[in-house]
């Protein structure tokens, strides 16, 4: 093995260490974040300037919170090298420093509550931002004294980042009832982190209940482990929504008796723009109830059902399905066991999705037979698409052709990922060749771990070599010669 393959295993191998920060790391930057909340500023000058103490207790709830939040986004992306986390870390840590020096000196209460604006008036409730904590009875009379308020205009609220019992809810439910003609949003996400499946299930019938006909157009359910149990919970909030444009269910046990009740409680899809059911455990009983949902909702824009254990039954019934969503601009079904024939049957349907801009396919057992099919389909539809992702698919160069002659015809493509197959120099030249006219809003492109030599290295450095806003080649992973490098 030579020096260059050690070379990007060896990066590899470091990628994989972006996340999560060390605990050194971690304290070094509660450090960081204290001396920029001690040092003079524009806002300290008309706020006051805090004190190395307080800076200290707000510098850790600040890291602890954002800490929290891009862990949770990681456990998302379970093939990211952890560097959208570190951006996300960095970005959420910012803008709580912000608020922080905004505010200036006061005396700490046990919660934050963060009270923002939006740019229509409508205030939005979200106490998110603050330190992961549990809610029990004494502390929710104090969150809620903003929704006591005679005359506010509360139209989104958000429980995430909190772990509420029985008692918490239970002052919330009068309080959420009395709001229920004005509520347009609502994000229940990890809510009940940590409780008890009786208690779990109590608070979220009472929240449930409360929240019972409100007319939402968005609604965030994720991360709650909810199970068939926790969605029939869900049932008198479920079955009063005929407006929904948005719907999550991410990381929410949905099974497949939990995907059939989903079908079964929600009345009306036909607005709905946005079905997330990512990292479930779905299965393909559970992805043709799923696939039912999707064919109710004829506005549909934005469908992700990666990670959730879907076959080649289900696979089929889910491309299927897609037929009435001529509006699909974002398509994901990453990560799952679609095989050759659910492929092929999804390739049918892409005729239909004329406006398709995203399409997300990696790990789906393709292989040749349906990657070539999906790259006809798409050469002869998708005229606007900006995202292709095939990786992981047991590409080979017997499919490289039909693959390179869509990728020419893409000319509004930014990014493009055809990482982990085995295209080798012969289908990296092909891919580079049909790159190389035109495309100019491309920025990535990955071809690492595709059995590349020093022939396809070079032609794909030469395909990308002048475009204007491109940022990333990732040829990481194969086998290329120092002097190539």
């Amino acid at each position: 093995m030579d020096s260059a393959v050690l070379l990007t295993q060896k990066n590899i191998r470091m990628s994989c260490k972006l996340w999560p920060p060390s605990q050194g790391t971690r304290l070094l930057f509660i450090e960081r974040i204290t001396k920029n909340l001690t040092t003079p500023s524009i806002f300290s000058r008309k706020c006051g300037l805090l004190s190395w103490i307080e800076a200290e207790i707000d510098a850790k709830q600040i890291e602890e919170s954002a800490f929290h939040y891009a862990n949770e986004h990681h456990k998302n992306k379970p093939f990211s090298d952890g560097s959208s986390s570190i951006l996300l870390y960095a970005k959420r840590s910012s803008k709580f420093m912000l608020e922080v020096l905004k505010r200036g000196p006061t005396v700490r209460d046990n919660a934050t509550l963060e009270i923002t604006e939006d740019l229509n008036r409508e205030t939005v409730f979200d106490f998110s931002g603050g330190r992961w904590s549990f809610i029990d009875a004494d502390e929710a009379v104090e969150l809620v004294k903003p929704l006591r308020r005679p005359g506010n205009t509360y139209s989104r609220i958000c429980f995430s980042n909190a772990s509420f019992g029985v008692g918490a809810a239970r002052v919330f439910q009068p309080i959420l009832s009395s709001l229920r003609s004005q509520l347009k949003e609502v994000d229940l996400s990890d809510f009940i982190a940590s409780r008890p499946e009786a208690e779990a299930l109590e608070v979220m019938g009472i929240i449930a209940s409360a929240l019972e006909g409100c007319q939402l157009r968005y609604l965030d359910l994720s991360n709650n482990a909810l199970g068939e149990k926790g969605i029939k919970a869900f049932e008198p909030l479920l079955k009063s929504q005929n407006n929904l444009e948005e719907l999550y269910l991410i990381n929410d046990g949905i099974s497949e008796e939990a995907a059939r009740a989903v079908n079964e409680l929600i009345p009306s899809t036909q607005k709905l723009k946005i079905l997330h059911f990512h990292s479930n455990m779905t299965g393909d009983n559970g992805a043709i109830a799923i696939s039912e949902i999707v064919r109710r909702s004829p506005l549909l824009e934005d469908f992700r059902c990666s990670s959730t254990r879907v076959g080649v039954e289900g696979g089929i019934k889910l491309a299927e399905s897609f037929v009435t969503c001529t509006h699909l601009r974002k398509l994901d079904l990453r990560d799952n066991m679609f095989g050759v024939e659910a492929g092929l049957a999804l390739s049918k349907t892409l005729n239909k999705l004329v406006n398709i801009a995203e399409i997300y396919l990696s790990y789906l057992n393709l292989e040749d037979e349906g990657a070539e099919a999906l790259s006809i389909a798409l050469k002869e539809s998708a005229p606007s698409l900006e995202i292709l992702d095939m990786a992981g698919n047991d590409i080979t160069v017997k499919s490289a052709s039909a693959l390179a002659n869509c990728i020419a015809s893409k000319q509004f493509l930014t990014k493009l990922n055809l990482a982990e197959n085995e295209l080798k120099d012969d289908g990296a030249v092909l891919i580079a060749k049909a790159l190389e006219e035109g495309h100019g809003q491309l920025s990535e492109v990955d071809m690492s771990c595709n059995l590349i030599r020093n022939a396809g290295a070079r032609q794909l450095a030469h395909a990308v070599f002048n475009k204007p806003g491109f940022k990333i080649l990732n040829i990481n992973g194969n086998y290329i010669s120092d002097d190539v490098i």
